[in-house]
């Protein structure tokens, strides 16, 4: 059986002292996902979708319970340990880009590596590579500001990739972008998860992101409530079969 590549399991996050008002997001949630899997996690604004992803993420940390991945431990990592970890094996693509506006394309997609003192003469190739396998080899040399939305969430996602992470997260990735981008972007991450076996988990609101992925786990009230797998589905009938799922789960 195969190892998976990220475990979760039984995790809960509380916000609050004890003592005061407490809101717990998280109420014990446990899934796993497999190498080389593009898994999409749907929930409606205060479902604990994004709580859930900033802990897999290492941006929070859960109040109990375990997160691994590529068989590490990393609930409990901090200081160097969880900056190293995160460097080499985490890439993140945020809905608004977060690119540094000060620097270039190049810039911005080698800053993990130079981040990690990785020497230049290794990074020009790894910029260039993964610039080309995502189409935008001939904007290295612009900011952010020359290039258009789709392009920008294009070095967003080189930046993630440049260090071949374990794990892929995107947060509502396509949500700053005209749906012909949106689409390109979705199409790229398909691309990249057959081609290069890279494990995607994607956190969305949008049914039509959502029917890019292999299966769904659709969170309520910090729980997983349901799950829906696309199998030999073509994407149009799973779109299809998400958004009668949707309307059920969210009554």
């Amino acid at each position: 059986m195969t190892t998976p590549i990220m475990t979760v399991s039984d995790l809960h996050k509380t916000y609050g002292k004890a003592g005061t008002k407490q809101y717990e997001a998280l109420k014990g949630i446990d899934f796993s996902v497999q190498p080389g899997e593009f898994v999409g996690i749907m929930g409606a604004s205060g479902s604990g979708k994004t709580t859930l992803l900033n802990m897999l993420a290492t941006l929070d940390q859960p109040t109990s319970g375990e997160v691994t991945i590529h068989q590490q431990p990393i609930t409990h990592l901090k200081g160097n340990q969880l900056a190293d970890f995160r460097a080499k094996e985490i890439g993140f693509i945020f809905q608004d880009f977060n690119l540094l506006e000060t620097m270039t394309a190049y810039e911005n997609i080698a800053l993990p590596l130079t981040l990690q003192k990785v020497p230049a003469k290794k990074i020009r190739p790894a910029v260039e590579n993964v610039a080309t396998q995502l189409g935008i080899q001939d904007f290295l040399t612009n900011y952010p500001n020359e290039l258009s939305g789709g392009q920008k969430q294009r070095v967003a996602a080189a930046r993630a990739l440049i260090n071949e992470p374990a794990m892929l997260f995107g947060d509502e990735p396509t949500g700053a972008l005209d749906s012909k981008s949106a689409r390109e972007l979705l199409d790229l991450f398909t691309k990249i998860n057959h081609d290069q076996n890279v494990s995607i988990l994607l956190v969305t609101h949008d049914p039509f992101s959502a029917s890019y992925c292999q299966r769904i786990l659709f969170i309520k009230d910090g729980r997983i409530g349901q799950e829906l797998r696309r199998g030999e589905m073509n994407r149009s009938d799973f779109y299809q079969q998400i958004l009668d799922n949707l309307g059920t789960f969210e009554q």
